[in-house]
């Protein structure tokens, strides 16, 4: 069985050098000039990750204060979940919404509105748990209504950074976002449980506040280039506006349908975790930790190489492959566990699958925001984002499948249906097959569309 990790990962290797090499060949000597990696040498882009890099920092801090705190209350796991979803629920609804603010609103003040409420919210709930008040109600409002902001937030986020870099780099610029989230999922929960036992939790929620604080700092003192509003008028009318755009076009149907799989799918594992800790590796809670923290590890490795990479030229079979391998990997992962329960083999395992996870789902966002229309970024990366939000009710379709086959097969079958739905529209689909050739003419397109604007 261990050989089925080790071919997976060669497989991977040599999966990523025919997909990304050609691009580090040509930048060799670009490394040479700047240490950077190519986005983080535009100053402006390069004030936003370091504000983003404080924000996701203080939301991850956030998350693991808050669920600890509702715990220290109730004494019951089902609060847990209850926090879970009340911070996910409204991206399900106000994602398209936010989007179309995105669209019509000044993207900067926008997210500096955003983060100085996230923040404001943050230090309520923090002075409530000074003063020894706080409830649980008080959490998971604070955890609904800073979910509702970020709903906001998000898509004037990803619709302001394409705007501050070369279109050239953007893949550079998508893989430098998700390394924060990579990097901090890793990172921040155990700044945050050190803060906890060290002082007490409400100073883990005043240092996570002020990462927003910082965000909106930083937002507010960058120029950006004038953006011209994309939506006028009704919102209604604007939201039906970018849905009917993203019917009408195939690519961005295939590329936020991945994402949904993704999401509903094959990040339902993670749900999971506790069930393939505890009872199929007979693993106690430090062991627990290093489990999730594997996953983090590749995709953060992924995340650094893309960071680099600029803007590989075959992206279409970074997206095609890298979510039929996550697939089998999480297919292998799901029954090596249920057959022979190796703690080295799963840690292994969840390696390649953070590795492949990360290779298509940055190749996937990175062709968004190159075809999308400056216009119509906020709607479409709202609808994107949404996809996100329904990480919970994966998790819940997932368990309620563990109650019947048992939370390996459940796995594993998470894995079959994001690898089925890559593989059979390949077969059904030309314009799957032709993949490569789409990305390569609409990011063209859209190109020379905004320099004919800019122009005039």
């Amino acid at each position: 069985m261990t050989f089925i990790g080790l071919a997976i990962l060669a497989f991977g290797v040599v999966f990523m050098a025919v997909a990304i090499g050609p691009e580090f060949r040509r930048r060799r000597r670009g490394f040479a000039k700047s240490f950077l990696p190519p986005a983080l040498q535009y100053p402006k882009y390069r004030a936003y990750w370091l504000g983003m890099l404080a924000a996701v920092s203080g939301y991850q801090m956030f998350r693991v204060g808050q669920l600890w705190l509702i715990y220290l209350i109730t004494d019951s796991p089902w609060f847990l979940g209850y926090a879970g979803v009340a911070n996910a629920l409204p991206g399900m609804f106000f994602n398209l919404f936010g989007g179309v603010f995105a669209d019509k609103l000044d993207k900067r003040l926008l997210i500096v509105c955003t983060q100085a409420t996230t923040a404001s919210l943050i230090f309520l709930l923090a002075i409530l748990t000074l003063f020894d008040v706080v409830q649980p109600w008080h959490i998971l409002a604070v955890a609904f209504l800073a979910g509702a902001v970020e709903a906001f937030d998000t898509p004037a986020r990803q619709a302001i950074y394409p705007h501050l870099i070369d279109r050239k780099v953007m893949m550079s610029a998508v893989a430098l976002n998700s390394s924060i989230w990579s990097g901090m999922r890793i990172v921040a929960p155990a700044i945050a449980g050190l803060v906890i036992a060290g002082a007490n939790v409400e100073t883990s929620f005043f240092v996570a506040g002020a990462g927003f604080l910082t965000m909106a700092a930083v937002m507010y003192g960058i120029r950006v280039p004038h953006i011209e509003p994309g939506a006028t008028g009704n919102p209604a009318r604007n939201l039906l506006e970018g849905l009917d755009y993203i019917r009408t076009n195939f690519l961005f149907i295939f590329l936020i349908g991945m994402t949904f799989f993704n999401s509903f799918f094959g990040m339902a594992y993670v749900s999971l975790m506790p069930v393939i800790a505890k009872d199929a590796l007979s693993l106690g809670p430090g062991a627990y930790g290093i489990l999730l923290s594997a996953g983090g590890v590749g995709s953060l490795l992924v995340t650094v190489v893309f960071g680099f990479a600029g803007n590989p030229q075959y992206k279409g079979l970074l997206i095609i492959g890298g979510a039929v391998l996550f697939g089998i990997s999480l297919v292998a992962f799901g029954l090596t566990a249920e057959l022979i329960g190796s703690y080295g083999l799963a840690i292994a395992l969840l390696f390649i699958m953070g590795l492949f996870t990360s290779t298509y789902m940055i190749s996937i966002q990175s062709s968004l925001q190159m075809m999308v229309p400056d216009g119509m970024r906020g709607r479409v990366m709202g609808f994107y984002g949404m996809t996100y939000s329904l990480m919970p009710l994966g998790g819940m379709q997932a368990s309620a499948v563990a109650t019947v086959v048992g939370a390996p097969v459940a796995i594993a079958i998470g894995g079959m249906a994001v690898s089925t739905f890559a593989v059979i529209l390949v077969l059904a689909n030309g314009k799957v097959r032709g993949l490569e050739g789409l990305l390569r003419q609409s990011e063209r397109g859209n190109i020379l569309r905004r320099r004919a604007t800019k122009t005039t």
